[in-house]
């Protein structure tokens, strides 16, 4: 199976999927830490790279069986579609999700107070999540609202529709 976290920066998706990630025991991918290791080994731009990195080690570890949890901010439809192509070639169950924070007042204070954990990486300002280019989806991926929920919560309804999807249909 393959879970692929979206959503801008600030709103909890790496808090939630590192939470969640070991009551799976899934493989996790974090797309941060494999852009700024391509910055830190001196490529310029990174631009699609980490997400084409991010697919291949996704595939090779759905082909041994392994779950595969993605965290990324996954802005636009042709990252989105690369994800489902993947899935649909491997013949694996996909769990979109997307995380938003719908108290703007605490997104803006997570993206300002935020502490990275990510040796080089820049945080962003509020203003570049604000002017992020963070395209509507086309289908309706698992939104959680990390205003709304508690990271307990939100990793409780992740699980509940892993064991809804997988369960065998009758």
């Amino acid at each position: 199976m393959l879970i692929v976290f979206s959503g801008l920066p600030g709103t909890g998706k790496t808090t939630i999927a590192r939470a969640l990630a070991p009551h799976l025991k899934a493989t996790y991918l974090r797309i941060d830490t494999i852009e700024q290791e391509l910055r830190n080994s001196g490529w310029p731009e990174v631009g699609k790279c980490g997400y084409q990195i991010a697919l291949q080690l996704a595939e090779a570890n759905l082909l041994l069986g392994n779950l595969v949890l993605a965290d990324c901010v996954n802005p636009v439809a042709e990252s989105r579609e690369a994800w489902q192509a993947l899935a649909r070639r491997l013949g694996v169950d996909l769990l979109e999700l997307e995380v938003v924070c719908s108290d703007r007042q605490e997104h803006r204070r997570r993206v300002e107070t935020r502490e990275l954990d990510v040796p080089g990486l820049q945080a962003p300002s509020w203003q570049s999540v604000l002017e992020h280019d963070y395209q509507p989806w086309a289908s309706s991926p698992l939104l959680i609202d990390s205003a709304q929920l508690s990271l307990q919560q939100a990793v409780q309804l992740i699980l509940a529709q892993l064991r809804s999807a997988l369960e065998p249909q009758t």
